[in-house]
C-alpha cells in the first residue's frame, strides 16, 4: 500500500514538473512576442523571468534523482548557487550605466555560453556509449564555448580595451581549418567511443581558441551583428542541453534564442547591406586603413549656441539622429528636454533611428526609453529617410557612420553600398561632436563637408544644455 501511494505521489510529482516547464515555455513564446512592441516589452521581459524562475524552482523541488540524505545537500547548495548568481546579475544590471550595456549583454551571452559548456564537461562521462547523447554534449560543448570566447573577445572590443581588429596573415583560412578540425575531433571522439577526459578538454580548450580567433579580425563596426550571432550561439547551445536532459522547457528557451538571434544576425546584415560573411571575413576600416578611401577635401563651419538656438526656435520641423556619442555623454535626458522645449514653440520633432546606430541592436531605442522619450517618435531608417528634404534642422548627436554619404557616393569607401540615415537631404545639418575623429568604422565623414552642414563642438550633455538654456532665453 505505501509503495501503491508513492508511486502515486511519484506521477504527481512528475506532472506537476512537466505542467511547470509547459508553463514556462509558454511564458517565453507570449514575452518574446510582447517584447516585439516598445510598450509592453518591459512586461514581456518580466512575464520570461517569471516563466524562466517557475522553471528552475520545478527543476529543484520537483526533480526528484534519489531519496538519500544527499538529495537535499544538493538542492541546498544549488539554491545558494542560484541565490548568489541572482545577487551578482541584479546588482551588476542595476549599476551598469547605459552607455556599458552592450558590454553587459556581451558578458552575460557569453556566460550562457560558458554554462553550455560546463553542461558537456559535467555530463561526458554519464554518457559514454551512448552515441546520441554524446553528439548533444559534443555540439553543446563546442558551440558553447565558442560563443564564451568569443563573446569576452566582443567585450573587451566594445570597452576599448581591444578596439582595432587583429589581422593575422592568411586568417581566414586558419580559422577554415581550426573549424574544420573541431568538427573532425568531436566525431571521431563520438564514434570512437573515446573516455580520455585529456581528449574531451583538449576539445574544450580547441573550442575555447575558436571563439578567439573568430571574432578577434571582426572590426568594432560590425559588433552589432557579432553579438546577435553569438548570441543565436548561446541559444543553440541551450538547446542542445534541452535535448540530452528532455527538458522541455531548456528546449524551447534556447531554440527561441538561436532563432531570433539568428533573424536578428540576418536583419542587422541587410542594414548594412553586407553579407555575413563579409562582416565574418572582413571589417569597416580595413580598406581605409590602408589608404584606398578617397581623400575627403573640403572645409568645415561651426555654429555657436545662439545661432543654433535662434535656427531651430524658428522650424517647423527638427529630426534628431542620435549616436553613441550621446550614449557616452548620458546626454539623453537633455535631448528629452530639448525636444519638449521645441514642442512647447509649436516645433514637430522626431528621432530617426539607424538599425547598427550604437554598440548593438536596438541600442538607441533604450537609450531613449531610459529618458521617457514617446516611442511613437521614434522612427526607423525606411520611414523617416522620405522625410527629410522636408526637414528643416537635422541635429546629429554623436553619431557618424551611419550618416555618412560616402555609402552612397563613394564606391572606394568600406561602407559603400550601406543603408544610411539620408540627413543630407535636410535643409540644415547640424553635428554635434566632441572633435573631427572619425567614426567607429575608422573613416572620414564627408557630410562634414557639405554646406549644408554645420559643427556643433562640444560634450553632447554640456554642449545640448547650453542650446537648452539659450532657447529658454528666447
Amino acid at each position: 500500500m505505501q509503495s501503491h501511494y508513492l508511486e502515486i505521489s511519484m506521477i504527481s510529482t512528475k506532472g506537476l514538473l512537466e505542467l511547470s516547464y509547459l508553463i514556462g515555455s509558454v511564458t517565453f513564446i507570449i514575452g518574446l512576442k510582447m517584447m516585439g512592441n516598445p510598450k509592453s516589452a518591459r512586461k514581456g521581459n518580466m512575464l520570461g523571468a517569471v516563466g524562466m524562475a517557475l522553471a528552475i524552482a520545478a527543476t529543484l523541488f520537483l526533480y526528484k534523482t534519489d531519496h538519500t540524505s544527499k538529495e537535499g545537500l544538493k538542492i541546498g547548495i544549488l539554491a545558494a548557487s542560484l541565490l548568489i548568481g541572482t545577487l551578482i546579475g541584479w546588482l551588476t544590471a542595476k549599476r551598469v550605466q547605459m552607455t556599458k550595456m552592450p558590454e553587459l549583454v556581451s558578458m552575460f551571452n557569453g556566460m550562457g555560453g560558458a554554462c553550455a559548456a560546463l553542461i558537456g564537461l559535467t555530463e561526458f562521462e554519464h554518457n559514454l556509449g551512448n552515441a546520441g547523447a554524446l553528439s548533444f554534449i559534443m555540439a553543446g560543448l563546442v558551440i558553447g564555448s565558442v560563443s564564451f570566447s568569443g563573446s569576452i573577445i566582443a567585450y573587451l572590443k566594445l570597452n576599448g580595451s581591444m578596439r582595432n581588429p587583429i589581422r593575422l596573415p592568411k586568417y581566414p583560412i586558419i580559422n577554415f581549418v581550426l573549424l574544420i578540425a573541431l568538427i573532425v575531433f568531436s566525431v571521431w571522439m563520438i564514434s570512437s567511443g573515446c573516455s580520455d577526459n585529456l581528449m574531451l578538454y583538449t576539445l574544450f580548450a580547441a573550442a575555447l581558441i575558436y571563439g578567439v580567433f573568430f571574432v578577434m579580425p571582426i572590426g568594432g563596426a560590425d559588433m552589432p551583428v557579432v553579438i546577435s550571432l553569438l548570441n543565436s550561439f548561446t541559444g543553440l547551445a541551450a538547446a542542445f542541453g534541452g535535448f540530452l536532459y528532455d527538458n522541455k522547457v531548456m528546449l524551447t528557451g534556447g531554440i527561441l534564442v538561436g532563432s531570433a538571434g539568428t533573424l536578428l544576425t540576418i536583419v542587422m546584415c541587410k542594414a548594412m547591406n553586407r553579407s555575413l560573411l563579409s562582416v565574418l571575413f572582413g571589417s569597416f576600416g580595413e580598406s581605409a586603413a590602408q589608404g584606398d578611401q578617397a581623400e575627403v577635401k573640403g572645409s568645415i563651419k561651426d555654429i555657436n549656441v545662439s545661432d543654433l538656438a535662434v535656427l531651430m526656435n524658428y522650424s517647423k520641423k527638427v529630426v534628431i539622429v542620435p549616436g553613441y556619442g550621446l550614449a557616452v555623454a548620458q546626454a539623453q535626458h537633455v535631448i528629452h528636454e530639448l525636444e519638449l522645449l521645441l514642442e512647447e514653440r509649436g516645433v514637430e520633432v522626431a528621432y530617426a533611428i539607424h538599425p547598427v546606430a550604437g554598440r548593438m541592436p536596438g541600442h538607441m531605442n533604450v537609450l531613449l526609453a531610459e529618458s521617457n522619450v514617446d516611442y511613437g517618435k521614434m522612427i526607423e531608417m525606411e520611414e523617416i529617410n522620405p522625410t527629410f528634404d522636408q526637414t528643416d534642422v537635422v541635429l546629429v548627436v554623436g553619431a557618424n557612420d551611419v550618416v555618412n554619404p560616402a555609402a552612397k557616393t563613394d564606391p572606394s569607401s568600406p561602407i559603400y553600398g550601406m543603408p544610411i540615415l539620408e540627413v543630407d537631404k535636410a535643409k540644415h545639418i547640424i553635428v554635434n561632436k566632441r572633435s573631427m575623429n572619425a567614426g567607429y568604422a575608422g573613416i572620414d565623414n564627408i557630410l562634414f563637408y557639405d554646406p549644408k552642414t554645420s559643427m556643433f563642438f562640444g560634450d553632447a550633455k554640456k554642449a545640448l544644455t547650453e542650446l537648452v538654456a539659450a532657447l529658454k532665453s528666447l
